[in-house]
């Protein structure tokens, strides 16, 4: 998919309004559903993010996994201007592509990016950023990572009463680790909404939301 990321900025530059939020996302479903896959949450499981972001209304926000700036749009166009988005993921190029996209919906400056690698992040949050615990946690890096990652934002306080947890991708490829701690775990109430895998109508896939009490 490397190849097109410069294509897939061009369009959307091309096709979206500059300065509306809306008219961005709507270009980026648009191009993956049409022009190329992309490896986002997409529309359909959007709407369930969309939904927790509402529910929770946080006020400082990290997501791991960043790719190409799509679900913090999201998140984003849910929220008032003083809440605090902080991206981590380890892709410098996709980075770069998702922080044009942000500037050009106009919201560049209320999203921050860190590039590396989670686990190197994780335990040097509260230091640099002077945040000791998060409202909102979207996790949609490597399926394999987030039951790792989630013990790291335990282990250093980041998760608190009230934090909601959002896990793309947990039925495809997969995070049954994670689901089994998570769903086995009582400090935690969780549930899975099923649908289907980003820009396709027929491949099952689940969102994980989960509250700590």
């Amino acid at each position: 998919m490397q190849h097109s990321h410069a294509g897939f900025l061009d369009y959307v530059l091309k096709h979206s309004q500059a300065g509306n939020i809306q008219s961005v996302i709507n270009t980026i479903d648009r191009y993956g559903w049409t022009k190329g896959w992309l490896m986002n949450i997409g529309d359909q499981k959007g709407q369930i993010l969309d939904e927790a972001i509402r529910s929770r209304k946080p006020k400082t926000v990290l997501e791991l996994g960043s790719f190409l700036g799509y679900s913090s749009l999201r998140m984003a166009a849910q929220l008032p201007n003083d809440a605090v988005i902080i991206c981590v993921d380890m892709n410098p190029e996709t980075t770069e592509i998702a922080r044009a996209i942000h500037k050009h919906a106009g919201v560049d400056d209320r999203i921050r990016f860190i590039v590396d690698s989670t686990e190197r992040v994780i335990p040097q949050l509260t230091e640099k950023l002077h945040i000791n615990s998060f409202d909102f946690i979207f996790i949609d890096h490597y399926g394999t990572h987030y039951l790792r990652d989630f013990k790291l934002l335990e282990e250093y306080g980041l998760i608190r009463s009230g934090t909601m947890i959002v896990a793309d991708n947990v039925i495809a490829p997969g995070a049954p680790g994670y689901l089994q701690y998570i769903r086995n775990n009582p400090n935690y109430r969780t549930k899975t909404h099923e649908s289907f895998v980003e820009y396709t109508n027929d491949m099952v896939d689940g969102v994980e939301v989960t509250v700590r009490n």
